[in-house]
């Protein structure tokens, strides 16, 4: 499977500090309420074989984290892995000429972050079902853009355009909360 470069994994990691900057003023969260170290973000290279997916272009996986010396439960907390597939953000660039790489990895790491905040602030049930999943899809993609959309950055508006077929409500699903 193909990986990003040196100098793509330098485009990816610089959206990377802007999802993050984003989304936390979004959620106007402090340096202090922000998620670390309760997440990380790893590209196919540092992924394990049941990390790595064929079609989305990430996902995240949640591991139980322990405080270190805690022996109680309560030391326990959720820890999110990112999980960037470098294969197939790739691709798509390839069948999408018009979209880059910057913006590209920018939407898909704000998108995950929303995810994460939402998880962490029980806003959503990492576990929910099918459906809900899909709804909650649709709502993270309508976050994302609202996070994005402000922001002047070539390119970005070709990677919104692409995803606004997320945004339109899903017949039945619409009235759902």
């Amino acid at each position: 499977m193909p990986t990003f470069s040196s100098s793509q994994l330098a485009m990816v990691n610089n959206a990377v500090a802007m999802a993050e900057e984003l989304v936390s003023n979004h959620y106007k969260m402090s340096a202090s309420q922000w998620l670390h170290p309760k997440y990380d973000v790893k590209t196919l290279s540092e992924l394990t074989d049941e990390e790595i997916v064929n079609g989305p272009f990430a996902q995240i996986i949640r591991y139980e984290g322990k405080l270190k010396g805690g022996v109680l439960g309560s030391s326990a907390y959720d820890f999110y892995k990112i999980c960037i597939q470098d294969h197939a953000i790739l691709e798509v660039l390839k069948t999408h000429p018009e979209m880059e790489l910057p913006p590209f990895a920018l939407y898909v790491v704000t998108h995950e972050l929303v995810h994460i905040v939402r998880f962490s602030r029980f806003l959503q049930n990492f576990d929910a079902s099918a459906a809900e999943k899909l709804e909650e899809e649709r709502r993270v993609h309508g976050i994302t853009h609202e996070i994005l959309d402000p922001v002047r950055a070539h390119g970005l508006g070709t990677v919104l355009d692409f995803y606004s077929t997320w945004r339109t409500p899903i017949d039945g699903l619409k009235t759902m909360a």
